[in-house]
């Protein structure tokens, strides 16, 4: 599920998301929660963190085929960059919208789907941009600083 590198400046892991695996879905952000720590970050960033990454988390395993989540943790901040090769978003205005959602009804009915989960992780985040080619996929890059 994932690996790690450590280097001078950063810690990298990479996280796998797989499509619609409702079963680990949320594995990747409680493990990036439980190193942040370890590490003592802030609690309040640490829940900052954990619910941007979930959401993009849980976004991928409904909307876009699963992908990689690239966290590289530093002293002050972590980037993540989720990564997805899935069916894009035609609008990217409309699906920052609240409440907005293409999830299915089968999804809906699992509790999922409600439209909050880009305007969360921008909620969350210190800085997110998205990158979006229609039928080739989606990045999603954020900043969370301590």
């Amino acid at each position: 599920m994932s690996n790690e590198v450590v280097n001078d400046d950063c810690i990298h892991i990479e996280y796998t998301v797989t499509n619609k695996d409702f079963t680990r879905a949320g594995e990747a952000s409680s493990d990036l929660k439980k190193r942040l720590k370890m590490l003592n970050v802030d609690p309040k960033a640490i829940r900052k963190v954990s619910i941007a990454m979930y959401e993009g988390e849980i976004n991928m395993v409904i909307h876009a085929n699963g992908g990689k989540i690239y966290a590289d943790i530093y002293p002050d901040h972590v980037d993540l960059s989720l990564q997805d090769v899935g069916p894009g978003i035609p609008d990217i205005d409309k699906a920052m919208q609240v409440g907005y959602s293409t999830a299915p009804a089968q999804i809906m009915a699992l509790g999922f789907g409600a439209g909050m989960g880009l305007p969360n992780m921008k909620k969350n985040s210190d800085y997110m941009k998205i990158t979006s080619v229609v039928g080739k996929g989606t990045t999603v890059d954020m900043t969370i600083n301590f």
